[in-house]
Protein backbone atom coordinates (compact mmCIF):
# COMPACT_ATOMS: atom_id res chain seq x y z
CA UNK A 1 0.00 0.00 0.00
CA UNK A 2 1.51 3.29 -0.97
CA UNK A 3 1.68 6.20 1.42
CA UNK A 4 0.04 8.48 -1.17
CA UNK A 5 -3.26 6.64 -1.34
CA UNK A 6 -5.79 7.73 1.21
CA UNK A 7 -8.53 5.80 2.91
CA UNK A 8 -12.01 7.17 2.79
CA UNK A 9 -13.87 7.85 6.00
CA UNK A 10 -16.58 5.42 4.95
CA UNK A 11 -14.02 2.60 4.56
CA UNK A 12 -12.72 3.28 8.06
CA UNK A 13 -16.25 3.26 9.48
CA UNK A 14 -17.20 0.07 7.62
CA UNK A 15 -14.06 -1.66 8.84
CA UNK A 16 -14.57 -0.74 12.50
CA UNK A 17 -16.91 -3.67 13.39
CA UNK A 18 -14.60 -6.10 11.57
CA UNK A 19 -11.63 -4.71 13.48
CA UNK A 20 -13.42 -5.09 16.80
CA UNK A 21 -14.40 -8.67 16.01
CA UNK A 22 -10.81 -9.36 15.00
CA UNK A 23 -9.60 -8.04 18.34
CA UNK A 24 -11.90 -10.41 20.22
CA UNK A 25 -10.81 -13.35 18.09
CA UNK A 26 -7.12 -12.51 18.40
CA UNK A 27 -7.38 -12.27 22.19
CA UNK A 28 -9.05 -15.67 22.42
CA UNK A 29 -6.60 -17.30 20.01
CA UNK A 30 -3.61 -15.73 21.77
CA UNK A 31 -4.83 -17.09 25.10
CA UNK A 32 -5.08 -20.62 23.72
CA UNK A 33 -1.68 -20.39 22.01
CA UNK A 34 -0.06 -19.04 25.18
CA UNK A 35 -1.44 -21.87 27.32
CA UNK A 36 -0.08 -24.45 24.91
CA UNK A 37 3.33 -22.79 24.68
CA UNK A 38 3.46 -22.38 28.47
CA UNK A 39 2.82 -26.10 28.94
CA UNK A 40 5.87 -26.80 26.77
CA UNK A 41 8.29 -24.34 28.36
CA UNK A 42 7.17 -24.12 31.97
CA UNK A 43 8.87 -25.78 34.89
CA UNK A 44 6.93 -28.70 36.39
CA UNK A 45 5.86 -26.83 39.53
CA UNK A 46 3.75 -24.31 37.63
CA UNK A 47 1.38 -26.84 36.08
CA UNK A 48 -0.81 -25.62 33.25
CA UNK A 49 -1.28 -22.05 34.42
CA UNK A 50 1.34 -19.34 34.11
CA UNK A 51 2.47 -17.69 37.34
CA UNK A 52 0.65 -14.52 38.26
CA UNK A 53 2.28 -11.50 39.87
CA UNK A 54 0.70 -12.08 43.28
CA UNK A 55 1.43 -15.81 43.57
CA UNK A 56 4.17 -16.10 46.17
CA UNK A 57 5.38 -19.57 45.20
CA UNK A 58 6.99 -18.18 42.03
CA UNK A 59 10.05 -15.98 41.91
CA UNK A 60 10.12 -12.67 40.07
CA UNK A 61 12.02 -14.14 37.11
CA UNK A 62 9.33 -16.76 36.51
CA UNK A 63 6.56 -14.17 36.71
CA UNK A 64 8.35 -11.79 34.35
CA UNK A 65 9.20 -14.56 31.86
CA UNK A 66 5.56 -15.64 31.74
CA UNK A 67 4.36 -12.06 31.30
CA UNK A 68 6.88 -11.35 28.54
CA UNK A 69 5.97 -14.54 26.66
CA UNK A 70 2.26 -13.84 27.02
CA UNK A 71 2.69 -10.26 25.76
CA UNK A 72 4.80 -11.33 22.79
CA UNK A 73 2.32 -14.02 21.75
CA UNK A 74 -0.62 -11.62 22.12
CA UNK A 75 1.10 -8.94 20.00
CA UNK A 76 2.05 -11.45 17.31
CA UNK A 77 -1.42 -12.97 17.04
CA UNK A 78 -3.09 -9.55 17.09
CA UNK A 79 -0.85 -8.29 14.29
CA UNK A 80 -1.58 -11.39 12.19
CA UNK A 81 -5.34 -11.11 12.69
CA UNK A 82 -5.43 -7.33 12.14
CA UNK A 83 -3.34 -7.55 8.98
CA UNK A 84 -5.36 -10.46 7.62
CA UNK A 85 -8.62 -8.64 8.30
CA UNK A 86 -7.37 -5.49 6.60
CA UNK A 87 -6.22 -7.44 3.53
CA UNK A 88 -9.58 -9.25 3.30
CA UNK A 89 -11.41 -5.93 3.62
CA UNK A 90 -9.24 -4.46 0.85
CA UNK A 91 -9.96 -7.41 -1.47
CA UNK A 92 -13.71 -7.08 -0.93
CA UNK A 93 -14.10 -3.29 -0.71
CA UNK A 94 -11.17 -2.13 -2.82
CA UNK A 95 -9.79 0.18 -0.13
CA UNK A 96 -7.27 -0.27 2.63
CA UNK A 97 -9.04 0.38 5.96
CA UNK A 98 -6.13 1.98 7.79
CA UNK A 99 -3.58 4.76 7.33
Amino acid sequence: MSKNSSTSTSAKILYRPLGMAGSLVSGAVAGVVFKQVWKLVSPQKSGDDAPKALESEFNLGEVLAAAALQGAIFALVKALVDRGGARAFQRVMGEWPGD
